[in-house]
């Protein structure tokens, strides 16, 4: 690092388990974003304030002025325009030295399984179950630690599926193909517009935790939020064993 990062970075630096091996570290990663909205927006500013060096952001929708009592990535000039490429320019006005690729349409395939090999770490921001489920099976198949976050109306939760940690459960644990269509989203049921910021950001901090290796992650852990009592709790999670995913690895 230079005199200009060593300065930007040193509240990081001043923490004793992070020091400046895990700022390197940061500006080393290559992150994968898919969904650049709600959970997505506060996603790309932290990670990108942070000081993470590659930052992919991936969505196909466009900024309507519904997203902006939420998607902080986003203002007014915005509308109209595609999300990532939006999200990537925030990005860059925080945080300049920061490599940021905006990707405007949906992965699948092959597609979807080369971004998600090269990268570091993968955050699943979306709302859509089917897009969840693909990039899950993706990220097992490849390997790659997942951190996964969902929030609707007053609630949501946060976890993070790791392939190399032995027995974990993936995401199709927590959420079985049967349950797709009960899975509820922002646009059909509403969202208070602080909650997306206090899940999207756990998930900033849990990739910052997994990708330097501070700390305990959610592994195995599925973290509930209710917004409108204030209340956290910390639920187990454990592997199906009939996981049509993870069950055979």
């Amino acid at each position: 690092m230079d005199d200009a990062q060593l300065l930007k970075y040193s509240r990081h630096i001043m923490l004793p388990d992070f020091d400046v091996a895990g700022q390197e570290t940061l500006l080393q990663a290559k992150v994968l974003l898919i969904g650049a909205g709600g959970l997505g927006s506060p996603i790309a500013l932290y990670l990108g304030a942070a000081g993470v060096g590659n930052i992919v952001i991936v969505d196909d929708d466009k900024v309507d002025a519904s997203n902006l009592q939420r998607q902080i990535a986003h203002g007014d000039d915005d509308i109209g325009h595609n999300k990532a490429v939006s999200a990537a320019a925030a990005i860059s006005a925080v945080n300049p030295t920061a490599t940021v690729h905006a990707i405007t349409q949906r992965l699948v395939g092959d597609a979807l399984t080369q971004q998600v090999a090269a990268a570091d770490l993968v955050i699943d921001a979306t709302d859509n179950a089917q897009t969840r489920y693909l990039l899950n099976r993706a990220c097992w198949q490849q390997g790659k630690t997942l951190v996964s976050g969902a929030a609707v109306r007053w609630e949501g939760h946060v976890s993070v599926f790791s392939p190399s940690v032995p027995n974990s459960p993936c995401y199709q644990c927590l959420y079985p193909d049967t349950e797709a269509e009960t899975q509820l989203n922002c646009a059909d049921n509403g969202v208070i517009s602080p909650l997306v910021g206090v899940i999207g950001s756990t998930q900033a901090l849990e990739a910052i935790k997994c990708l330097t290796g501070v700390g305990q992650s959610l592994v195995g852990t599925v973290l509930f939020f209710d917004g409108k009592y204030a209340e956290w709790q910390r639920i187990g999670l454990s592997r199906n064993p009939h996981c049509p995913v993870c069950a055979a690895s």
